[in-house]
C-alpha cells in the first residue's frame, strides 16, 4: 500500500465496516510507521480489491486489517494477503501473530482456523455494535539461524 492508495482504502473500509471505519488519517499514521508496520493492497484491474495490514512489535505480530470486497470473496484474495502477512511477521522475527475477528464473521474465523490460529480469548462487546470479537493467535515455529524451522523435535 502507498500513500497514492489510501482514498481509495478509505472509500472501501467506509463500505465494508460502516460502524467501525478507520479514518483515512488512520492508513496514513500507519504507512509513516514502515519499521513497524507492513501494509498491502490486492488490485485487479478494476482497481483496488482488498487490503491487509500488519503491526510487528518483536515478540508480537497484530493483523491490524484484512478485508476484500464481496464480490472478489472466494478467489484466494484475502487467502494470499494473510499469507504475505504471516510471512512479513516470520521476517521480522514475530514469535506469535494476533488479531481479532467479529464473532458473528464466520467465514473470517474459518479462514484463520485453516491458517492455524486458535482463539484464545474473547472481548466482549469489543465492536461498536455491541458483537464480541474473539481474539486468536498463530504461534510461529522458532528458525535455526542458518534459516530452518524447528520442528517439534527439534530437528531441522
Amino acid at each position: 500500500m502507498t500513500l497514492d492508495d489510501v482514498p481509495a482504502v478509505g472509500a472501501l473500509e467506509h463500505k465494508l465496516f460502516p460502524i467501525d471505519a478507520w479514518p483515512v488519517q488512520m492508513f496514513l499514521d500507519e504507512l509513516s510507521q514502515p519499521e513497524t508496520r507492513r501494509y498491502l493492497v490486492a488490485e485487479t484491474s478494476g482497481g483496488i480489491v482488498g487490503y491487509a495490514g500488519l503491526m510487528c512489535i518483536e515478540p508480537i505480530a497484530d493483523v491490524q486489517t484484512i478485508a476484500v470486497v464481496p464480490e472478489h470473496e472466494g478467489r484466494g484474495i484475502g487467502s494470499t494477503l494473510l499469507t504475505q502477512l504471516i510471512e512479513e511477521a516470520r521476517h521480522r522475527g514475530a514469535a506469535d501473530v494476533l488479531l481479532e475477528v467479529r464473532a458473528d464473521n464466520p467465514r473470517a474465523q474459518q479462514l484463520y482456523v485453516r491458517f492455524g490460529f486458535e482463539q484464545i480469548h474473547v472481548r466482549p462487546r469489543y465492536y461498536r455494535d455491541g458483537v464480541d470479537a474473539l481474539i486468536m493467535r498463530l504461534q510461529l515455529p522458532a528458525a535455526h539461524p542458518e534459516g530452518h524451522e524447528a520442528t517439534e523435535a527439534g530437528h531441522a
